[in-house]
């Protein structure tokens, strides 16, 4: 069976979107392969033909649950039963009976947390992997130095299931990071397929307010008019949380939140009624969307600004998936930098906590009421050992945690330039990831170039007939409503 017939047999698709291709054939000949394929352009796809046509079984690491989850039911509403997600979300007893079958599945998720521990890393060897996938790449050099520093291990342990042929996938991938996926998974040689981070169909607009107050009759203004569905980006949850408390009051009831905080049966629940448009509005962290197979998704909101321009292009590739029009508002206010610049610090231990924490291995018994964030804590466990440390590992470490916060702070001033500048903001993305301005013009582009924002209105009901006046007349005089 050639990839053609296994697309209409297993897929049901005539034709192959733009990157597929090229990609499950460097895989099916056996070559470690880096993607970079929009979002929204079927990079699962990437993967899963290949397994149907190769012996043995595929694993995918991949970053969220709700992501695994996503992925194994729309395979079993496809008809494979071969498939499964190991993670916390299964109990200890439904997790050892995969274990021990796992030989019998032909496609697993697994997070980066749950292959680092030994006793699951010990089933997984004894399974014959004939594809190694890496979904979300980006996350690797993103999150790996920090975050979820188990995404650094993933170079050794694939190496320890045998070196398999491997698939790193991502839609936001600097030339940078991409060589830093590439060195971190150890990969001796790689056939890279890079396509255009570029949505033609996503406007996108930068809309300045003078205050906090103004952000919020924007937003609640904005999320009326637009045609729904949509997402609102928050960096605080209870921002997120008194947000949605708002838009209800204001007659939006089919909106909800949906962050970290909340247990993950209701995030998938939440989760479940968007996707089948139970739900108008989504006010998320940046916890909701990665993988989310919702086509028809019309705008996306920032109302905090995002801290790369890598996070804001994953979290805008949500809307527009099925080619319509769709547009991407941020709202942006004197002093927003300010705040992804604090959580941005507070991410990472200070000196005072690493000394305590050093403290504490020399004497376990002391208690001294350090505080750490789940952040914090995960990344003195990765790069302190159990054993106490010397001065200088010490001194070491401190190094990390201080290249890091000036890497996170670059990446945060590179969005704070972007939101200020008067250039097509189009052209600025894809110039910050070297790539060129296509020959053909976007129609609806940027806000610099100039667009027409009522093309992004929600159909006239009894309620919106009243408003006659241009959509920019109304933006301009927006502090006068009430």
């Amino acid at each position: 069976m050639n990839i053609y017939e296994a697309l209409q047999k297993y897929f049901h698709f005539q034709s192959f979107r733009p990157g597929q291709e090229e990609v499950i054939h460097s895989v099916l000949k056996g070559k470690h392969t880096m993607a970079m394929l929009p979002t929204g352009t079927g990079k699962s796809l990437c993967y899963q033909l290949p397994g149907y046509l190769l012996q043995g079984t595929v694993l995918i690491v991949s970053p969220l649950i709700s992501l695994m989850q996503d992925q194994v039911e729309q395979m079993r509403m496809m008809g494979e039963k071969k498939v499964v997600a190991i993670n916390s979300f299964l109990s200890a007893n439904e997790r050892y009976q995969i274990l021990k079958s796992l030989h019998q599945y032909k496609f697993i998720y697994i997070s980066p947390e749950m292959l680092s521990i030994p006793a699951v890393l010990e089933y997984c060897k004894k399974v014959s992997i004939s594809l190694f996938v890496i979904d979300e790449a980006h996350c690797i050099s993103q999150w790996g130095y920090d975050f979820r520093p188990d995404y650094l291990r993933l170079g050794e342990i694939r190496k320890q299931l045998g070196a398999p042929t491997s698939l790193a996938l991502t839609a936001t991938a600097t030339e940078e990071v991409r060589k830093d996926i590439v060195q971190l998974l150890e990969l001796p040689a790689v056939e890279e397929c890079i396509f255009s981070v570029d949505r033609p169909n996503i406007s996108m607009v930068v809309h300045r307010v003078q205050n906090y107050e103004e952000k919020i009759k924007e937003m609640r203004w904005l999320v009326k008019k637009l045609e729904k569905p949509g997402i609102i980006y928050f960096s605080s949850k209870k921002v997120c949380e008194e947000m949605v408390h708002i838009l209800k009051e204001d007659g939006l009831l089919n909106t909800a939140a949906y962050h970290g905080g909340m247990e993950q049966e209701q995030r998938m629940l939440i989760q479940q009624q968007f996707l089948f448009d139970e739900l108008d509005i989504i006010c998320a962290t940046s916890a909701f969307g990665m993988g989310i197979n919702k086509t028809n998704i019309r705008f996306v909101l920032h109302f905090h600004m995002p801290q790369s321009l890598e996070s804001y292009l994953q979290e805008i590739g949500r809307a527009g998936r099925d080619g319509s029009k769709s547009i991407a508002i941020l709202l942006d206010s004197p002093g927003d930098i300010q705040l992804p610049t604090q959580l941005m610090e507070n991410e990472l231990p200070s000196d005072y906590q690493i000394d305590i924490y050093v403290d504490n291995l020399n004497q376990p018994s002391a208690s001294n009421g350090l505080e750490l964030t789940d952040t914090q804590k995960r990344f003195l466990e990765f790069y302190l050992p159990s054993k106490v440390p010397t001065r200088q590992q010490v001194e070491q470490i401190k190094q990390i945690r201080d290249e890091r916060l000036q890497y996170k702070q670059v990446k945060i001033a590179q969005m704070d330039k972007w939101i200020k500048s008067n250039m097509c903001r189009r052209l600025g993305i894809l110039s910050y990831f070297n790539e060129a301005k296509a020959a053909v013009e976007v129609e609806r582009c940027c806000d610099n170039c100039g667009i027409n924002l009522s093309d992004y209105e929600a159909h006239e009901t009894t309620e919106t007939k009243k408003v006659n006046e241009p959509w920019e007349v109304l933006l301009q005089n927006l502090l006068l409503r009430k």
